[in-house]
């Protein structure tokens, strides 16, 4: 029986209890996918990890930090809401009525959740099993097909991401797309950083700086509106640095829509050799700054995490324990035509790099 079949025969028929998550459990005993690790490092002593299920950073050491928040058993990943560490895709963020029209068609997508699409629908590229392309000591390549129609996007989408530690202690991340058919993307990462070296400290603590003068505006439904708005003189101004916590709980209508910082901030044009944003920690002076390809980088400072979680070593995961600095495009550009595109088109090739670099202070 395939893969198919499974899901139309008896997942209909699983109680309402057991939910999606369970179902994909089952699917993936079915088709004998397990949960694998692989370890890569540099010459100064920098570690990570990734798992081939939604091609994650499972963890990133830097002077004996572990820096990012994850499980100690791989399959925890995906018992667990909130993407931790993974690739998401194809469409981050949310494509507004479940629906773009690209070259005269519309192409429905999968809802998942309020008449919206959001992260590529499910399972998406975070609940799925990569293969492994390539490895070296301080390189992993994963590569993931996703099939023409795969909830409701365009075109067979092969996928490469690349994870590499530098000589300089920085994590990279390459991005490599090509397309079947004309389709649209948008991939970040979405590790929950923190640089305490005690995940559970909340990170409001911890000081940033982005190079961002506006941010892309909700409606009060969490989508956006296609505006923006100018940080002038609101909690959303990092041009000098705050700590994370400063102004996270004055009154900004777009705070309290989403309840806390979780914005895309507009970023210059870079060709990804230019800081954009930057994070420290006073307790192990580690800085960690970043560097990337695209338009937008997206905040969020863990306001969805609830203290229920038991994360690596048995620490529960409060919220705010963790942060993710998402490099991506904007969500809902298919249907907002003055964002920067996403559109991919066969016989080009689609590439983007982030860098976290780390440093003492």
């Amino acid at each position: 029986m395939d893969i198919l079949d499974f899901n139309r025969i008896f997942v209909p028929t699983m109680k309402r209890t057991i939910g999606i998550i369970g179902a994909v459990i089952m699917a993936m005993a079915a088709t004998g996918q397990t949960f694998e690790s692989y370890a890569i490092k540099n010459d100064k002593g920098m570690e990570a990890s990734v798992t081939n299920y939604g091609a994650r950073l499972v963890s990133l050491v830097f002077k004996g930090t572990d820096v990012v928040l994850g499980f100690d058993d791989l399959e925890d990943y995906h018992r667990h809401k909130q993407n931790f560490g993974a690739v998401v895709g194809r469409y981050v963020g949310r494509i507004n009525h479940a629906q773009f029209t690209l070259d005269g068609e519309t192409f429905k997508l999968q809802e998942n959740g309020k008449g919206v699409t959001s992260h590529g629908g499910y399972p998406a590229f975070a609940d799925r099993f990569w293969s492994l392309d390539s490895k070296t000591d301080s390189t992993l390549t994963l590569k993931y097909i996703s099939a023409d129609g795969e909830n409701g996007f365009p075109g067979e989408l092969t996928v490469r991401v690349t994870y590499r530690l530098t000589h300089d202690n920085a994590l990279r991340i390459d991005y490599e797309a090509t397309t079947t058919r004309p389709t649209v993307i948008n991939f970040t990462n979405h590790s929950f950083f923190n640089l305490s070296g005690n995940h559970a400290k909340p990170i409001t603590a911890e000081r940033m700086w982005i190079f961002s003068d506006s941010i892309a505006t909700f409606d009060k439904n969490k989508n956006l509106d296609g505006r923006f708005m100018r940080v002038d003189g609101t909690p959303f101004d990092f041009r000098q640095p705050h700590l994370v916590g400063e102004r996270l709980y004055d009154y900004d209508e777009q705070l309290s829509i989403t309840g806390g910082y979780d914005h895309s901030f507009a970023l210059p044009e870079t060709d990804g050799t230019a800081p954009i944003a930057w994070i420290e920690d006073d307790d192990t002076n580690i800085r960690m700054t970043v560097y990337t390809t695209e338009p937008a980088l997206h905040v969020y400072a863990g306001n969805g995490l609830k203290g229920n979680m038991r994360g690596k070593g048995g620490t529960m995961y409060p919220r705010r324990s963790g942060i993710c600095f998402e490099t991506m495009h904007y969500a809902d550009s298919p249907n907002q035509p003055h964002f920067p595109t996403t559109v991919l088109r066969p016989g080009t090739t689609f590439r983007s790099h982030t860098i976290f670099k780390f440093e003492r202070k």
